[in-house]
């Protein structure tokens, strides 16, 4: 039964999504690192043997790409930039070392997500494009030598690019203890959204407040056990 202190965050498929791409990214970001680096070969045995993590590694990467695609439409309208963002950029230093002493009206997501989700969002395009330029078995034949040089640097340096990203991401998971709990189970508690996203808690229970005089409205007793 759901703690009537905590409140839905993070729904069932947005949860299989974050995981499913993690997944993807994790093998993608593992096979690429051993063909970039031939000491970190044991890295890329996770997709299997050389050649069979040569030929796995693109899938996973569109994997990535499917994923990220439909997650941009499912979260997008929670990323758009508004007028507190300033706020949170100009007590940033505050943020990053976990104090939390005044309101920042901070929606679902803070500045720092959303210019996170907007790297993120961008990176994959870009990785996604060179990805297909040099695919030695369908498309890099389309190509000169020189232009396929300078997309494996680029897709190469997204890659990395997006690693950083993707590490930073895990970091501040970990640091704002109760934001990883909140991608498992969907659900956190009140007092984290109060100090953590002061504006989308507020959101919350003006729906539930709404939802509670339309219940009243409508004759629905409050109590469960009235007659």
């Amino acid at each position: 039964m759901e703690d009537k202190y905590k409140i839905l965050r993070c729904k069932y498929t947005d949860r299989l999504l974050h995981w499913g791409n993690a997944t993807c990214f994790a093998l993608a970001a593992f096979s690429g690192l051993s063909f970039f680096f031939p000491s970190l070969d044991i890295m890329g045995r996770v997709l299997g043997p050389g050649q069979l993590a040569r030929t796995l590694h693109p899938f996973m990467g569109i994997a990535v790409f499917c994923f990220l695609f439909i997650m941009f439409f499912r979260f997008v309208r929670h990323n758009l930039p508004d007028r507190f963002d300033i706020l949170w950029f100009k007590n940033i230093v505050g943020v990053l070392m976990n104090q939390h002493g005044k309101d920042l009206h901070i929606g679902k997501y803070n500045a720092g997500q959303k210019v996170l989700f907007w790297c993120i969002m961008s990176l994959i395009w870009v990785l996604m494009i060179s990805g297909l330029m040099v695919w030695r078995k369908y498309f890099a034949g389309y190509f000169s030598q020189s232009v396929l040089r300078v997309a494996i640097l680029v897709h190469s340096a997204a890659a990395i690019s997006l690693m950083m990203l993707i590490l930073g991401h895990i970091y501040m998971g970990i640091w704002v203890r109760g934001s990883i709990t909140g991608m498992v189970t969907g659900f956190v508690t009140r007092r984290w959204a109060r100090v953590h996203h002061d504006r989308w808690l507020e959101g919350i229970m003006k729906k539930e407040g709404a939802k509670a005089r339309q219940e009243l409205a409508e004759g629905v007793p409050p109590n469960p056990h009235a007659h």
